[in-house]
């Protein structure tokens, strides 16, 4: 397909010199140019196909850079970073330094906010409005949220502020889509549902406007009347209780409908008429019939063929979300407390199997991660079971509910961490390289660092039975290809073991800990080096004995971890060195103190020093003596 007219759009301001009557014919180039783009790197396609016309609509009657778009998560805007001068860098999307996936301050001044995670749209766009006030500046601030998003917290402790500001230039746009990732659940979902169905109230307020144009003295009363309409035919008013205009359901695919009411709700908000709401109702994989679907196998395709679509992987080795969903259904099988806990990441988190069979024991709570580990909490409290299943990164939001309700009551909740070290093109705000520090510092709680998925099954069934909060990390994808066993195993709690023994002469005794799936480049190291290669597998409660042995018998040792270095489980064995007075030099390698960017996963642990080469750099780096083994 030929996009001339996209070809001639270097910025928003070519955009806003077409006419009108040009966008639909520009909105088509558009999609089929984000297809094509997302084809040949992978990345999100299903949420940028439907907000095609939306992108096309904002920059065009925004005054953008000036007028702030903050787009939530940021998954959907790649039509607005190709219409925000980006269109040539394309090809470099979710790669080694070139496009981000999300939104990021560094990459463009279109990107007002870095984003990643959900729901803080509202909160940075109030707060851009409430600066350009401060500062006398005319612009107004507009988030872009979805119906998924808007299940969380955040955005409703954001309104809630937002509407003391009688003035506050604020545009929140509801991009109602009925999903996230998995399809949208809960109350709120049920709400929008009723209020696409309320068309009354839609010819309603024609009638209300009819009547404000011919007998402006009738104003008042109209503006009474129209709310109490409002009361009566639709359940709107929640967001007019907040302090917002609510206007919509509208069409976010008809740009006739779109551009006057965003014209509408700008000129509102910049004359001192307060927080403005539009819901704009989109479709995702609009245009795309492959997407339109089966949105869920098109929201974070890799790359494929547009015309054949998506083929199924005929990699037959088992993924360590796919271990850890038979293991929950066996584990459920053989225990009728079990319950899975998961916010809003039914596919992602490996539970879609789980639902099928136990659908009276699963539970998605939506984008909210406080709530998954507070209903946890209280669900422990009546005897039962709870697994929540969540990504390393998420766990991150939900960090005072796994303290002070889980850890301080040692509840026995088992959190599956997913996506634990780099995820490689999602970057650095999906990256779960944090979550060692941020649980092992926590009373009661025990980690676990499976080695492969053989060991994460077990893993996950030592953590199971255990009567105290537990976190079993494993990363993305597959590991080293270790058929998991058919039983429920458990392995003694705090135990490693040793994967191989070194046989080189005193003075020049090397042991290597590893913690996690690195257990396998620190063995290829260990036999080029001669070292001692341990399985810690337990990060906490730390095999002491185990460490107090090896560092009685070599002269040297290196920690091996895919998580930040500081505070983590080198760190936790530093300590235990400390108070054991065994003074032996120690090579800690893992995270450095920076944020990894996106990029391809093998690239991205080279660059840091985690792959076999790495390792065995870094040592004899470290290690002169040794170089000669």
């Amino acid at each position: 397909m030929t996009t001339m007219m996209l070809n001639t759009i270097n910025d928003p301001a070519d955009l806003r010199k077409l006419e009108r009557e040009a966008l639909p014919a520009l909105a088509d180039e558009l999609r089929q140019f984000v297809i094509d783009s997302v084809s040949k790197t992978g990345g999100h396609l299903s949420s940028n196909l439907g907000t095609v016309e939306l992108s096309i609509a904002l920059h065009y009657v925004f005054d953008t850079p000036r007028d702030r778009i903050v787009w939530d998560v940021g998954h959907q805007s790649y039509p607005h970073k190709i219409l925000t001068g980006r269109r040539e860098r394309m090809s470099t999307l979710r790669q080694f330094n070139g496009l981000s996936g999300f939104p990021r301050r560094a990459e463009s001044e279109y990107d007002t906010f870095g984003t990643g995670h959900s729901s803080t749209s509202i909160s940075a766009a109030m707060g851009m409005a409430r600066a350009a006030q401060t500062k006398g500046e005319q612009r107004v601030a507009v988030a872009v949220i979805g119906d998924g998003a808007m299940s969380a917290g955040m955005p409703f402790e954001a309104m809630n502020n937002a509407g003391v500001y009688d003035d506050l230039p604020l545009i929140v746009i509801l991009n109602d889509n009925d999903m996230s990732i998995s399809p949208a659940v809960g109350a709120l979902n049920r709400y929008l549902a009723r209020l696409l169905s309320g068309n009354i109230y839609s010819a309603t307020k024609k009638g209300i406007d009819s009547v404000l144009s011919i007998a402006p003295p009738l104003r008042e009363f109209a503006k009474r009347l129209e709310d109490h309409a409002k009361g009566m035919v639709s359940p709107s008013t929640i967001f007019q209780e907040f302090g917002f205009n609510y206007f919509g359901p509208i069409d976010g695919h008809d740009l006739d409908a779109l551009l006057p009411m965003l014209q509408n709700v700008r000129r509102l908000a910049l004359e001192g008429g307060g927080p403005q709401f539009l819901h704009v109702v989109t479709r995702k994989g609009q245009g795309y019939m492959l997407a339109e679907a089966d949105p869920v196998l098109y929201h974070g395709p890799g790359k494929f063929n547009p015309s054949e679509g998506i083929q199924k992987a005929s990699n037959t080795k088992q993924t360590f979300t796919q271990v850890f969903g038979e293991w929950l259904c066996n584990m459920a099988h053989a225990d009728p407390l079990l319950v899975g806990i998961t916010p809003a990441m039914r596919e992602g988190s490996g539970l879609v199997e789980f639902e099928k069979r136990f659908p009276d024991r699963y539970y998605d709570v939506g984008i909210a991660e406080q709530h998954a580990v507070t209903f946890a909490a209280g669900m422990a409290c009546e005897g039962m079971k709870p697994v929540v299943a969540i990504y390393s990164t998420f766990l991150q939001r939900a960090y005072d509910q796994l303290i002070h309700d889980v850890a301080i009551q040692d509840l026995p909740v088992v959190f599956a961490l997913d996506r634990a070290g780099l995820v490689g093109a999602d970057g650095a705000t999906h990256a779960g390289a944090y979550d060692i520090p941020f649980l092992r510092c926590i009373p009661n709680m025990l980690v676990m660092t499976p080695a492969d998925e053989s060991e994460c099954r077990d893993l996950l069934t030592t953590a199971y039975r255990q009567p105290h909060p537990s976190a079993v990390r494993y990363p993305r994808g597959s590991g080293a290809g270790v058929k998991p066993s058919a039983e429920l195993r458990s392995v003694p709690l705090g135990k490693g073991e040793v994967r191989r023994e070194s046989t080189a002469a005193a003075g020049k005794r090397l042991a290597i800990l590893a913690f996690g799936t690195l257990l396998y480049p620190a063995l290829d190291v260990g036999e080029l080096l001669n070292a001692t290669v341990v399985n810690m597998r337990f990060v906490k409660p730390l095999d002491v004995d185990l460490l107090k042995a090896v560092a009685a018998n070599h002269d040297y040792l290196v920690t091996i971890e895919d998580g930040a270095i500081m505070g983590g489980a080198g760190s936790a064995c530093l300590e235990a060195l400390i108070q054991l007075n065994i003074n032996k030099p120690v090579l800690q390698l893992g995270l450095k103190d920076e944020f990894i960017e996106h990029g391809d996963y093998n690239l991205l642990m080279s660059r840091c020093g985690l792959d076999a080469d790495g390792i065995k750099t870094s040592i004899t780096a470290r290690f002169s003596s040794l170089s000669g083994s």
